[in-house]
């Protein structure tokens, strides 16, 4: 029999099996609407005449049903089962999908975040957070450098000590970033023989505030003769 979607109007070419003498719910596969389907009507009209049998004709091939009779039903999903009694009325959801677009929006939040807090005139915030207020340079300098000190110790090691002070001309609270010691084997134009970074005590340094720094290292080379500190893109000869 050919059952025709009163929705879309896609018709389907299935058996009468399929149906039952009882008649079921059935669904189109492709606008998703579910009716219920009679069965065929038996014609009884001539059931009591008594007619001569007629010859047996010539068996013939059947025809196979034009694409307007067969419909879309080569696109059904394999695991989908169009005369179900119970259809699933819901779509299905994907959970993948839906963590992408998640991702997706938190990565934007994010983003325009950061370009408020750099872009948007909001350096008190950056500096609340830790963030440099100025693309990467810092106002903060450095006062009060001592000349490196080098002391021999007990255990036969040269310690060699720097400090001095970082101070906070602004009137907001700064974050402090590293400090780079950088050694030279000449006053100028040298070559530098060592490095190291010191970590600051504290995280911010407050309005106009100064805090002290100290770092010592073993063994530096004994051709050291200049010393630069530095931290951001400013720098201060020693």
């Amino acid at each position: 029999m050919i059952l025709e979607c009163s929705e879309c109007h896609t018709r389907y070419l299935v058996p009468d099996t399929a149906i039952g003498p009882e008649g079921r719910t059935v669904r189109c596969a492709k606008c998703k609407h579910s009716w219920f389907q009679e069965p065929d009507a038996l014609d009884l009209s001539g059931a009591a005449v008594v007619a001569p049998e007629p010859a047996a004709p010539a068996p013939q091939p059947i025809a196979a049903p034009t694409p307007a009779e067969a419909g879309p039903a080569a696109d059904i999903a394999p695991d989908y089962d169009a005369f179900a009694h119970e259809p699933p009325f819901r779509p299905r959801r994907n959970p993948a999908r839906l963590w992408t677009i998640a991702a997706v929006t938190a990565g934007v939040a994010m983003l325009a975040a950061a370009v408020a807090l750099l872009f948007l005139n909001v350096p008190s915030v950056a500096t609340w957070l830790g963030m440099p207020a100025g693309g990467g340079q810092t106002p903060l300098t450095f006062v009060n450098v001592k000349q490196p000190d080098r002391r021999d110790l007990p255990t036969g090691s040269e310690l060699f000590a720097v400090g001095g002070q970082i101070h906070n001309p602004t009137a907001q609270r700064q974050p402090i970033p590293d400090i780079r010691v950088e050694l030279y084997d000449a006053p100028k134009d040298g070559r530098m023989v060592y490095s190291w970074v010191i970590k600051p005590d504290q995280p911010t340094i407050a309005p106009g505030g100064t805090i002290d720094f100290y770092s010592g290292k073993l063994d530096v080379p004994a051709n050291s003769k200049n010393m630069k500190l530095s931290f951001s893109s400013s720098a201060t000869g020693g």
